[in-house]
This record gives C-alpha cells, structure tokens and sequence, in this order.
C-alpha cells in the first residue's frame, strides 16, 4: 500500500472503442444504440470468458482487466471473430467495427475503479488500431509473443499524451499464415546502447552495399499530394505494380519479367478489400523514368510497388519495394535470390508482404484463392508468361501456340486453358472469317475445361460470358459475367465484358456502373470503356453525350471504328446531317469493306429497336 492510501498493482488493460461511432450515430441513432448494446454484452460475455472483467463502459468505450496478458489478447482475438461474423449479417453502411489496444502497465486500484499511465497507455495503443484489429504496447508483446499462434507487425515508437517516454506498437496479425512472424525492424530491441551499436555497426557492413544498390535508383521519394490526384483514394488501400525492370542480358527476357509484374497484379487483383490498378495503365510507364509521386497522382492510389528481375540459366534474381506515395516512406524492400524452381514461393512471399503491410485483414480461404497458382510446372509457367506477352502486344496467333504448349506441358492448368479460350475469342473478332465458327465452339470447350480444372479463376467465367453473347445467350452471358466481376473485382477487362452483357439487354444504367469501375480500374488506357460509354448513350438516346464520349475515345484512339459509327449514328438522332455524313466517310476509311448486313448480325443487341437505331442512323448518313 502506498502513503497515499492508493492500492497499485501491475495488470493487463483491454481498451477497445467503435470506429466510426459518430457517423453510425448521425446515419441512425436508435439502430446505433441497439447494435452498440447488443456487441457490449458479447464483449462483457468473451471477457469473464477469459477471467476478466469490465472496469467502465462510457459512451462507445469498454475498458476492461485481466490478471493475464495471454488472457486479455485472446480475448481481443475472439471479440473481433465473433464481432467480424455479426458484422457480417449487417449492411455496410450499418457495420460496427471495434479498434483494441492491449497494454501490461502499473495501475492504481481504487472502489473498482482503475487508473493511470496502464490505462492512458492502453487507450493510445487502441487508437494505432484499424478498424475490427488488435495493437499491443512493448510490455505486452513481451510477454505472448512466443505463447501465442499469432503474428506481430512492429509499428514504431508514439508519443503518447502526458508519457514522457515514447511508447512502442505491435500490430497483432490473425491470419494463420502470420504466426509466429514478426514482422518489422524494432531498431530500439536492445536496452544496452553499446549493444545495439555493436549490432547496427554488423548490419551496415553485411548489408549496407546491398541497400545502396537497391535504392540508388530513387535516394528518395517525393510524397504525392492527395488534393492533385486523379481521383479520390478510395476507403481501401490501394495499389499500382509498375512493370519490373528487365535487369537480364537478354533482352528476350522481358516477357519474363512483365509476366512476373501481371503474376502479382493477378494475385492481388483477386480480392475486393483492394483497389488494384490494371496492367494496361501501369505498363504505360513501362521504360519511362518516372517518379513515385507523379504514378499515385495520375493513377489515383497510395502505395506503389516497383523491382526488378535477373534471369539466368536456372537462377532468377528479384528484388521488390513498397512505397506509401502519401508519406514517401519505404514500407519494406527485399532481394530474393533464387533458383528459378522457386519462382512460384517468390512470388507467394511478394503478394503475402504486400498485403500485411498494407493491413488488408483476409480469411485463410481468401488466402489460399490469392495464392492459387497457375501451374505447379515451370516449363508451362514460362510458356504461359511468354503467351501472355504476346497477348498484350495484340498477337494472338503467337499467344495461342505458346497456350497450347502450356496445356501440353501441364493438362490441368486451368489458367492455359482460359487464356487460349481468349485467344480464340480474338481470333472470332479479328481473324479470318472461315476459322470464325470453329474458334467459338474452341472457345466455349476451353472455358468449359478451364471451369471443370478450377471453378474458382475468374478467366474461365469472362471468357464463358463473352462467347455467350456471341451467341445472343443473354441470361448466360450475364450469370457467367457476374461471376466473373465477383471472382476478380479488380479486373478491369471482365468488368468491361460484362457490361457489355448488361448493355446488350437494355441494363444500360448497370453497364455503365461496370464501365465506369474499368475506368477507375484502369485509368491510363480510357479508350475501350469509354467506347463503350459512348454506344451505350446512344443506347440510351443520350445522344449529345454520345458525341461528347466519342470524341473523347477518337482523341485517344483516332482510328475507332465504334466512335465513328456512333458519332455517326448519334448526329442523325440529332438532325445534324452534315457532321452524320463526315463521320460516315471516316468509318469507311477506317473500314472500306463494312457492310451494313454484316455489322446488323454482329450487334448482340436482343432489341430489335437498338439494332436498328445503328443500322437505319448508318444507312441514312449514306452508308449500305
């Protein structure tokens, strides 16, 4: 007992408050209160669960004490499973959500009642939390970090209000595949100075040539401003991979490299708790000596990954870092040396760092399905790589051998078997037309086998989509295009194709949501998603809008046949006859060949009334 009367005793505090209580109170005040009263007694229930008990309960606060730090961090950990699945029941816009901070401090007990420095503490490590995650303080990391099956995310040192010493923050990582990791450089780890001196002075020899090389190309990085950003930064993080340089002798070996860089777009592009923008727009900056800053501006995103990669016989070299463009800081870089057997774990470990720095909390199945690789068979990885070069570069013919080769190599690859699905859509749009009828039945077969090996790849469900409304099968082309959108919602070409769906059966409003995500996903290369704005307009008999999109299309491609004939069409819908006319001489420059009765059986539109509105507006600007 001390002199003044006051019992001390050291104990571990559980702080935990709602995140956004102010808004869920301003939307809904009485559905505020009895969600808060319901999550209040499974928090109270969890915490004698655990042999604690709960101190105070003001307002959206509970702060709660345990006799055990193990304790109080399991139940943190059960509080946010259990809190996660009735959050799931709720919409949105109605979700509770929970930040908690754990800390093991000296306190003052008084009529059962506890304060200070313990609490205070506690209350600022809960703050460092996101929204439904766990932070610890020093003290209580000490004491689980080799007791419990979690991992440990290492924040740094806060200054904390009326604490003179700065207080360190562990994130607590749920997710299975974390456990047992930490992950971070605690640089104050040590509490003898000459110790730590001693150990600094190794790392800068061992490794201080390594990081030089790694950063001498950016020594630093301008933070990019949020106010000149193209777009708003979405509520979710949000990421642009810049294509790896090629550091290979072999100029060969750029699809190598480019391949690796849509490897993990791919991986990442899979979840919907991330905004990822597509590889058109970041390839754009592809051979170009850009900055950090300038890339989140234009592209609209906060972090920003970049590397390299050096192939030789049998060895593969790659080396990764992650920027937060908002603060210019590094979030992590590291340099993989490996045999080239181990691409597959190399790119696993990327996506994985990627997303626990960025916070993104996933379940182990939605780990698993990020992960999910395209073969386990080298040889049919690289020709999948290779065929996908050639895919952006408008080669399909090339692509498909390569494809083909992959599946030879490796039967059950879904992934060969939906990129050669697509390769024979192409050639249905753009090759020649006495193969047109036996690449759509090669295309259905392909989807249908990639589907069959692996019902989880969104691919095989864009392909299936797109080559049912070649074949005027709407509900199918639409079923197949959703799944596709919810299996990879940061697929910008699958959120094109199934508007396109949509709009194929009079959804304009829904096509046009779906185009816009394109864009937004995909925002350096507008062309294709704004063409099909411009035609849905017209659709919609927006015809003035129409004209503004297309024109807009034609600056960025001035030879778009789409543009031209809906430009066409829409300055007829306008009685404007003379701006009809010039457009319908550009479409037959573009395509002398066209010919009304063709382009009629292409439109995969179910109403006669907008089939016709294309043709009849074509035929009166003089077209036959």
């Amino acid at each position: 007992m001390a002199d003044n009367g006051f019992e001390r005793k050291l104990t571990a505090i559980l702080s935990a408050d709602v995140q956004g209580y102010s808004r869920l109170m301003d939307d809904d005040e009485e559905a505020t209160v009895r969600t808060l009263t319901a999550y209040r007694t499974a928090i109270s229930d969890l915490v004698q669960q655990y042999r604690g008990r709960v101190v105070d309960s003001p307002g959206d606060n509970i702060l709660a004490e345990f006799k055990s730090v193990v304790d109080a961090v399991n139940c943190a950990v059960e509080i946010q499973h259990d809190l996660a699945e009735r959050n799931a029941e709720l919409p949105d816009e109605r979700k509770m959500q929970f930040r908690i901070g754990v800390n093991l401090g000296d306190v003052i007990d008084e009529k059962e009642r506890i304060y200070g420095d313990g609490v205070n503490i506690a209350a600022r490590i809960e703050s460092l939390s996101e929204a439904g995650g766990i932070c610890v303080s020093h003290s209580a990391y000490d004491q689980i970090k080799n007791k419990l099956k979690l991992g440990y995310e290492y924040l740094g040192e806060h200054k904390v209000k009326n604490i003179r010493e700065p207080v360190k923050a562990y994130r607590v990582l749920m997710a299975p595949e974390f456990e047992g990791k930490l992950i971070g450089f605690d640089k104050k780890a040590s509490n003898n100075r000459w110790i730590w001196v001693a150990a600094a002075a190794v790392i800068v020899a061992v490794v201080g040539l390594g990081i030089w090389q790694f950063y001498s190309r950016r020594p630093s990085v301008e933070p990019a401003s949020v106010e000149n950003m193209a777009f708003p930064l979405p509520d979710k993080p949000s990421i642009a991979v810049l294509p790896f340089d090629n550091m290979s002798d072999d100029p060969k070996q750029e699809y190598f490299s480019d391949g690796i860089t849509e490897e993990i777009i791919t991986a990442l592009s899979k979840t919907p708790k991330m905004l990822v923008i597509a590889r058109n727009s970041t390839f754009s900056y592809k051979g170009k000596a850009v900055k950090i800053k300038q890339v989140a501006e234009e592209l609209g995103v906060r972090y920003v990954l970049e590397g390299s990669v050096r192939k030789t016989e049998g060895k593969v070299r790659i080396t990764a870092q992650l920027i937060d463009a908002k603060t210019g800081h590094h979030l992590w870089a590291e340099r993989y040396d490996r045999d080239l057997k181990d691409i597959f774990d190399i790119q696993d470990e990327i996506t994985k760092k990627i997303i626990t720095a960025l916070m993104v909390q996933l379940t182990e199945g939605e780990f698993a399905r990020i992960l999910d690789r395209q073969t386990n068979n080298i040889q049919a990885f690289m020709k999948i790589l290779e065929g996908s070069g050639y895919f952006g570069e408008d080669k399909y013919s090339e692509g498909m051998k390569c494809f083909e080769e992959a599946i030879s190599l490796d039967p059950q690859s879904a992934v060969a078997h939906g990129w050669l699905s697509w390769a024979h859509l192409m050639n249905v749009w753009f090759g020649p037309s006495a193969t047109r009828k036996q690449s759509l039945k090669k295309a259905f077969e392909l989807a249908e086998k990639c589907k069959a090996l692996d019902d989880t790849h969104g691919g095989c469900y864009g392909a299936l989509s797109h080559a049912y409304l070649m074949k005027r099968d709407y509900d199918k082309a639409i079923s197949e295009g959703k799944r596709s959108v919810e299996l990879n919602p940061n697929t910008s070409k699958y959120a094109v194709n199934y508007g396109w769906a949509l709009r194929s059966v009079g959804r304009y409003e829904d096509a046009l949501l779906e185009y816009e995500r394109a864009l937004r996903l995909n925002p350096l290369d507008k062309a294709g998603p704004l063409e099909h704005i411009c035609t849905t307009y017209n659709m919609m008999r927006r015809h003035e809008e129409a004209i503004e999109t297309c024109k807009k299309v034609i600056e960025l491609a001035p030879r778009s046949l789409p543009s031209y004939i809906n430009l066409a069409v829409a300055y007829i819908e306008l009685d404007q006859m003379d701006e009809a006319r010039e457009a319908a001489d550009k479409v037959l420059k573009i395509n002398p060949n066209l010919s009304l009765v063709s382009l009629e059986k292409s439109l995969p539109y179910r109403n006669k009334a907008d089939r016709d509105l294309i043709v009849n507006g074509l035929r009166k600007a003089g077209l036959n």
